[in-house]
């Protein structure tokens, strides 16, 4: 019998996964980044966020999907937190849609209909001429093979209904629903998904081996342990995006934490009972499991949503900003003020500032990593890039947005110049990631740079950083004199390059340079130059006579 039912569990959760994954694929498909934009552009309603969050996940079929994608648009900053945490409780509802489909084997034998949904899945995404057509062949074919999956997880815990002892290990659960909780928790961290936990259960209860009790707290766990997911998408990112995965695990662990009490008492069951009365049997001992699972995860929604904002403060507790913690978001940027262009542009060209602060500090550290092998700060310049290439997308936005107001002619050309500006300090970026990717690769090759080389390095760096304060102060104060000595000193870089590979041949011809590390010093000093050309290109809208004076403290 444990072969068999190893072998089953094994096949049919392969099954089932394999189902899941090629029918959530199918539905991504046929969405489309739609569903991103979706997402994206969730407003700060947050009843509408849950269920945007809701239909988003019944939609791909796996909160975790979900989760993971709003953890991900918060890391690059498309979504503040206050907006994810709706997004993130509505997904738990719209999870619970996976319990519902799966009940529907108990009512309708749709195993005997899963091998022909497979077939026509299968054929349709062979021959299909549209791959929109190819997608729903392959939700077809997923749900084929999600069934097929259920079937012999079916077959494979059949035997256990005779088993006493495993009867009364899941009786325990409801004698001591703090087990059935661990239970829950650790059968989802293990298996990474909530929906595999839940169907086993209710496979479980339709073959007679536990008992609605019980099922109850192994309910409550699945809802801790799927919050692991969401830890694990947010290792590597930003504060906020922590903070989403925190309020995803405070959400659910809490809401579990209440529930216990009704779940005790007694009341949990007793309301289920009004909402479904009647006698629970195996037949339909599915559905009740799927409308327990529905019911906590609504409930919950409706008790946090007033407190979202606390919910928020606990997580910007939980998860304190470091430091040096770095914000993604734009800093000066207010939607209320498109109405008014003036103090708009004057917005602007603050987050510009902060723009070019961020692209200096990334290139500051991309010369650190190079210079003194500091593989840390390869991993901070990745992350300053990113924030430079969220800022540039949100001054887009913003500056698109403006142009649709009623401006003058003066305010008009001036957008321009503005996105020139936004793209050019983004570009820094890129050539800081470069900078950093050199780095990367001097260290994982054990790259040795002459001290000849290096002071090359610390030379053109130093008239790189002198002009990254002159751009500074002359876009703070629109200031054409020190414009002016920008571009001389772009000059002075562009002869600095020539000398420095001049110099380098001749290194080379000496064989005092190893060939793989010039390769990476030369490119190295291109970058370093094309950050002038860029500087050079901010100093030239300065000289184009921009009218807009910022009046803005340094940081």
């Amino acid at each position: 019998m444990i072969p068999d039912l190893i072998f089953g569990l094994l096949g049919g959760l392969g099954f089932f996964f394999f189902g899941m994954k090629t029918m959530s694929e199918g539905l991504k498909k046929i969405a489309g980044n739609k569903l991103k934009s979706f997402l994206h552009h969730v407003t700060k309603h947050r009843v509408f966020g849950v269920m945007v969050g809701a239909l988003v996940t019944v939609l791909i079929q796996s909160s975790s999907a979900t989760t993971v994608m709003v953890v991900g648009f918060v890391n690059a900053g498309l979504l503040v937190l206050k907006q994810a945490i709706p997004v993130i409780m509505g997904a738990n509802i719209g999870t619970t849609f996976t319990a519902w489909l799966v009940s529907s084997m108990s009512v309708f034998k749709i195993s005997q209909y899963a091998l022909p949904a497979i077939g026509i899945g299968f054929a349709i995404m062979s021959f299909a001429k549209t791959k929109k057509v190819q997608s729903w062949g392959q939700v077809l074919f997923g749900f084929g093979i999600l069934f097929i999956g259920l079937h012999y997880l079916k077959d494979a815990f059949s035997p256990l209904k005779e088993s006493q002892y495993v009867k009364d290990v899941f009786t325990s659960f409801s004698e001591h629903p703090m087990l059935g909780v661990l239970a829950g928790v650790v059968f989802t961290v293990l298996l990474q998904s909530s929906s595999a936990t839940i169907a086993i259960v209710q496979v479980l209860a339709f073959n007679g081996v536990i008992s609605f009790d019980a099922a109850i707290p192994i309910i409550l766990g699945d809802n801790i342990g799927t919050t692991v997911t969401a830890w694990m998408a947010s290792l590597g990112t930003n504060l906020n995006a922590r903070r989403a995965a925190m309020s995803h695990f405070l959400f659910n662990t809490l809401g579990v934490g209440y529930m216990l009490i009704f779940v005790y008492t007694g009341w949990f069951i007793h309301f289920i009972d009004f909402i479904i009365p009647g006698n629970i049997t195996t037949e339909n001992i599915m559905f009740y499991i799927a409308v327990s699972h529905s019911t906590f995860n609504v409930l919950n929604t409706l008790f946090f949503l007033p407190f979202i904002g606390i919910l928020e403060k606990a997580c910007i507790w939980l998860v304190p900003q470091k430091e040096e913690g770095l914000d993604y978001g734009t800093q000066y940027l207010e939607t209320h003020l498109l109405d008014t262009p003036t103090l708009a542009l004057e917005q602007i060209h603050k987050e510009n500032i902060y723009m070019l602060k961020i692209a200096r500090k990334a290139v500051t550290k991309g010369i650190d990593s190079f210079l003194y092998d500091d593989s840390k700060k390869i991993a901070d310049v990745i992350e300053l890039e990113n924030i430079t290439d969220n800022l540039q997308s949100s001054i887009t936005q913003y500056i698109v947005d403006l142009s649709q107001r009623n401006l003058l002619k003066e305010e008009s050309e001036e957008l321009p110049v503005l996105i020139h500006n936004v793209n050019d300090i983004e570009r820094i970026g890129d050539h800081a990631q470069n900078l950093a990717e050199a780095a990367r690769r001097k260290i994982s090759e054990k790259l040795v740079i002459s001290e000849q080389a290096v002071s090359e390095i610390k030379l053109m760096w130093q008239e790189i950083s002198t002009m990254f304060e002159e751009a500074d102060y002359a876009l703070r104060n629109n200031d054409t004199a020190t414009a002016k000595k920008m571009l001389e000193r772009e000059e002075t870089i562009n002869g600095l390059q020539e000398k420095i590979k001049e110099a380098h041949i001749l290194r080379l011809n000496k064989g005092n340079s190893h060939l793989e590390a010039g390769f990476v010093f030369l490119e190295y000093i291109d970058n370093l130059e094309k950050i002038g050309d860029r500087l050079t290109n901010i100093a030239q809208s300065v000289l184009g006579k921009m009218k807009w004076k910022v009046h803005h403290k340094k940081k």
